[in-house]
């Protein structure tokens, strides 16, 4: 069986960037990256969709929170815990959280929901949202792109290791997901 990256990737690779970015990204955000450096992508381009998107994705999280946040907590018993202590942070730090939202591990779609629910407005969201929505995309996008340059360096001529690294890769991925998901089962 013949896997063609190149192919996959070209037809494929700015969608995945788009609905990656908009639901919880970072991993999909990271091999665009390696894939820009591969020359699959257009780093620059990538990093738009994903800054867009990413954007998008966490206005929609914090209006369905104004809209139905209270009715999603109830559903979700430990969200109502994280809810709490979320709620205490943004009474301290209202931008720095907004902005910082993104990069949190577990709280890329429940942090708008929970500040949807909030006290911000929605002008005041839009205006962080999108400063950290500049930030992550290049940031994220440009790990994935060195990691490609490191991984050069060290093996040398990536393309023979091409395709065990893409099955490396998500294996690495699904087993994070996996293991992220036990976590909050036990939480």
């Amino acid at each position: 069986m013949h896997l063609d990256i190149p192919g996959l990737i070209d037809s494929y690779g700015y969608i995945a960037v788009a609905v990656g970015a908009f639901l919880e990204g970072e991993t999909i955000l990271a091999l665009a990256g390696l894939a820009a450096f591969r020359g699959y992508l257009d780093f620059y381009t990538v990093v738009a969709i994903a800054l867009v998107a990413g954007f998008a994705g966490d206005q929609f999280f914090f209006y369905l929170g104004r809209r139905h946040g209270a009715r999603i907590l109830a559903r979700f018993p430990h969200a109502q815990e994280h809810a709490l202590a979320f709620d205490a942070m943004l009474a301290r730090w209202h931008a720095p959280l907004i902005v910082a939202v993104r990069f949190m591990y577990g709280f890329r779609i429940l942090g708008p929901i929970l500040l949807g629910m909030g006290r911000v407005s929605s002008l005041k969201f839009a205006v962080y949202n999108f400063i950290g929505a500049v930030l992550w995309a290049p940031l994220i996008a440009s790990i994935g792109y060195f990691f490609g340059s490191l991984v050069e360096v060290v093996l040398g001529d990536v393309e023979t290791f091409e395709i065990w690294l893409f099955v490396a890769l998500l294996a690495a991925c699904a087993v994070g997901v996996v293991l992220g998901r036990l976590r909050s089962r036990r939480a």
